[in-house]
């Protein structure tokens, strides 16, 4: 696995330079980067070949095995680097979530300490692992949290990718494993990468699934067998709440359902309630490994429970779109993936009772629709669990039992037909057809997440399409206002704005999150809006400094306001669930009169008003 590991970072590396170095035409106006990553797909898939001929041949194991890792990391980076070569900015650019999840990376680039990505003197709330690695990345490196986005996502996708194979060819047979990882890796990124952190753990947890189902269900093996895939399931769903807390708590439930089913089973088996005792005691102990694995990230919000109270429940499931609200059913879609989900949900059925590999994925597929039904039924009590976010990780396992399918099938009819000297010949050709297909069809998947990242500004004020900036242009003169006005660290400031990607940007302190469904409950979104509207409807300076100064949060250093004609304005956002969109956009202005006081310092950048309390 070190070594798998070292070859991807390698791979992304020499390839995101490559790539970098030269001056391309944006993807949105060109079709110069779409042909060029058709072309690096087909090598790498090339590759890929090569490496399962070496296999089956077992000729060179090792050199088939660091083509395989090589192919692999090189479709990850080739598929999502090449088309976005010509910007600095990820998939998303600086868009609606992506504002803070730069904001995320940008604040722990500034400092390894686990701080909330907006809040001051607030522990994290969203797990910290995947941008707490990043930002150290970036630091080593001497990059800014924003810049390093694209390459570390990139990178720690091509990672994961080929950690997920080393695991699969633990579990299966070597060339199995190299198809079932390409192609779990292809649907992924046609449809995880834009959330990075969560494709990890989806990449992740096919093997992991077989691994738990190795841990929980061993009716012939000797007592004392299975403990190191205990410890590897805790491990897992461990470093899964350290990444992403919504797939640490399915794959929990999963491998909970996983226990429940080998009990059952046990049970059955043996006539006695006894039986149980194994499953359960193993499924106690994974749940002890996941816990220490987890704490890394949330023990310093946990402590500051004892002292601080959340005001309310937090609107983090108040999210129901309408993919949500129906049981997602791929394998019925007129597309080749729906093929291939097909002929997965038809293996899980046919070999569920004669394949582990089968019963682990099958249960995974279950527990997902569980969990989406759970969710939907949720609703009545005003809340979710955020089904639709599952939907990747579905296409996933199926993919993954689609291949399984079609090998087997395809070994069926050759012993059928008499084993005919072409037949494999015409398989692999079936194979590479489909995987060509799917991996060209992954950038148009990906068009307006890829176009996003050309026409949103970057924090150099630069629109990668060539096209006039945004007022983000205006950031780095209002950083340069700001830090000559306080000189001091800039996490030593906060600011309060409606503009939150200038937090994605430079590492401010903000006094107000982007939304609450995104925010830490402990900083207390609605109260924090509530004070703002108050703090508008104040009519002289010696009122607003006597109100900033009674905050019960730590008040804001500095303000970023917009322009208008009747005075400064902020654009905020209240949760309006059960409503879709479930956030509801409104303006606070303020009287100009408020900040005419030789205790704030007025300073007008372009559509933007920064004052400074001195």
């Amino acid at each position: 696995m070190v070594a798998a590991i070292v070859v991807a970072t390698v791979v992304a590396a020499v390839g995101l330079t490559a790539f970098a170095i030269v001056e391309w035409p944006s993807f949105n106006s060109s079709n110069v980067t779409k042909a060029l990553t058709t072309v690096g797909q087909f090598v790498t898939l090339a590759v890929l070949g090569v490496s399962i001929v070496l296999i089956r041949l077992r000729r060179w194991p090792w050199l088939g095995k660091v083509l395989s890792w090589a192919g692999l990391s090189g479709f990850v980076t080739v598929t999502l680097g090449m088309p976005l070569s010509a910007t600095k900015l990820y998939l998303l650019g600086i868009s609606v979530d992506q504002q803070f999840r730069t904001e995320y990376l940008t604040r722990l680039t500034d400092s390894a300490a686990l701080h909330d990505m907006t809040y001051a003197d607030l522990p994290p709330y969203y797990p910290a692992g995947w941008f707490w690695i990043g930002g150290r990345v970036a630091n080593v490196l001497g990059m800014d949290g924003w810049e390093a986005f694209k390459p570390y996502a990139i990178g720690s996708l091509a990672v994961a990718a080929v950690v997920a194979l080393v695991l699969w060819s633990e579990l299966i047979r070597a060339d199995w494993a190299v198809a079932a990882a390409t192609a779990v890796t292809a649907v992924l990124l046609a449809f995880g990468s834009p959330e990075p952190y969560g494709a990890i753990i989806a990449l992740l947890l096919g093997p992991a699934l077989i691994l738990a189902w190795g841990a929980l269900y061993r009716p012939n093996a000797a007592p004392r067998a299975g403990w190191a895939a205990v410890a590897g399931t805790g491990l897992f769903i461990g470093l899964a709440g350290t990444f992403y807390t919504l797939y640490a708590l399915f794959a929990a439930f999963a491998i909970g359902l996983m226990a429940v089913v080998a009990a059952g089973v046990a049970i059955y088996r043996t006539g006695t309630w006894r039986a149980i005792r194994p499953p359960a005691v193993r499924l106690v102990v994974i749940g002890a490994i996941a816990l220490l694995v987890s704490l890394v990230v949330w023990l310093p919000y946990l402590l500051e429970l004892r002292n601080t109270r959340p005001p309310n429940s937090g609107s983090a499931t108040h999210y129901l779109p309408d993919s949500g609200a129906h049981f997602p059913l791929p394998m019925l879609d007129p597309s080749l993936l729906g093929a291939l989900c097909m002929l997965g949900t038809l293996w899980l059925v046919f070999r569920s009772a004669t394949s582990r590999r089968a019963q682990a994925l099958g249960i995974g597929v279950v527990a997902i629709y569980l969990w989406t039904l759970a969710s939907m039924t949720f609703t009545a009590i005003g809340n979710t669990l955020l089904s639709f976010r599952l939907e990747p990780i579905l296409l996933a396992l199926l993919a993954a039992a689609g291949v399984f399918g079609f090998l087997e099938v395809a070994r069926v009819l050759y012993q059928f037909f008499g084993e005919p000297a072409r037949f494999r010949i015409a398989v692999a050709l079936v194979g590479v057809l489909g995987a060509a297909s799917f991996a060209q069809d992954i950038p148009h998947t990906l068009t307006p997440e890829i176009t996003t990242a050309y026409t949103d500004t970057d924090g150099d004020g630069v629109r990668a399409d060539q096209r006039p900036p945004s007022a983000v242009s205006y950031y780095a003169e209002v950083d340069r206002a700001l830090t000559a006005q306080l000189p001091r660290p800039r996490n030593e400031t906060v600011v309060l704005t409606a503009d939150i990607s200038f937090l994605s940007y430079y590492p401010y302190f903000g006094f107000q999150a982007l939304t609450s469904h995104y925010a830490n409950p402990l900083g207390d979104f609605a109260g924090r809006a509530a004070e703002i509207g108050r703090w508008s409807e104040l009519q002289t300076p010696d009122q607003l400094i006597a109100a900033l100064d009674a905050s019960p949060w730590r008040g804001p250093d500095a303000i970023l306001f917009r322009q208008s004609e009747d005075g400064y304005t902020l654009r905020l956002a209240e949760d309006v669930y059960p409503n879709d969109p479930n956030v509801r956009r409104y303006t606070v202005t303020f009287d100009k009169a408020l900040f005419d006081d030789p205790r704030f310092q007025v300073t007008e950048i372009g559509p933007f008003v920064l004052v400074v309390r001195r």
